[in-house]
């Protein structure tokens, strides 16, 4: 089979203790947040990698260096076009981030970090609807109201994300109704959840697969929470 010729675009945040997932902290604690926030983005990288896909492409914020897991993270992403966001508001730097995607000449696909239970045939046969005849645009709803992934098969209309307020739980009707106001034809991707809470994060892991990295970590920092000090 030829490769699906589409660009997957990743926006990352670098997993920092006290910057990632910050709402998981009081459930997991500061550490333990970011190392969720790994483990999702680790899942995700090899969910794209796993695609037949032609680009893939990560638009990267925040220090690896600072990072939970930011050395195996920067291995990983040797396979993969690295670009920085920039912009002064997450609209602006998804808008840019796009206009950097399209410079490989493709259609693309824009997920986040948040679906760490996506899969790459998810992610294939997404990219293959987007690219089906009189489709301007996919878009993967959220649970919560928001959007996991944002397929254009011009990606300057991403431009319409410029005025629409992110992580609402009408983001998702905005969203769309900017790109229908645009004149574009949507097809609906299935809805996934996001990891924004430890409830989030305790369902999304117990659908995953025992080996995925999410999973074990989620368990296993809910294990550690459990487990009785000792007390001399």
């Amino acid at each position: 089979m030829s490769p699906v010729d589409c660009t997957l675009l990743v926006m990352a945040k670098a997993p920092v203790s006290g910057q990632a997932k910050t709402r998981l902290a009081p459930a997991f604690g500061a550490d333990g947040a970011a190392e969720i926030a790994a483990a999702a983005l680790l899942d995700t990288l090899d969910a794209v990698g796993s695609t037949d896909v032609t680009n893939h492409v990560v638009a990267l914020s925040g220090d690896l260096d600072l990072a939970s897991g930011g050395t195996g993270i920067a291995r990983v992403l040797e396979d993969f076009v690295v670009v920085p966001q920039y912009g002064a508001t997450f609209s602006d730097r998804l808008v840019r981030a796009h206009g950097d995607a399209a410079r490989l000449g493709c259609p693309v696909l824009q997920i986040g970090m948040d679906t760490p239970q996506v899969v790459g045939d998810l992610l294939t046969r997404s990219a293959e609807m987007l690219l089906g005849e009189g489709v301007d645009a996919v878009l993967g709803p959220a649970a919560d109201g928001g959007w996991w992934a944002l397929g254009l098969s011009d990606p300057a209309a991403a431009s319409v994300l410029t005025d629409i307020p992110m992580s609402r739980d009408d983001t998702g009707i905005l969203t769309r109704a900017a790109l229908v106001d645009r004149g574009c034809l949507i097809t609906e991707l299935p809805v996934l959840t996001d990891v924004d809470t430890p409830e989030d994060a305790r369902v999304v892991a117990a659908a995953m697969s025992p080996a995925s990295r999410f999973r074990r970590t989620v368990e296993a920092l809910d294990t550690r929470s459990r487990t009785p000090r000792s007390f001399r």
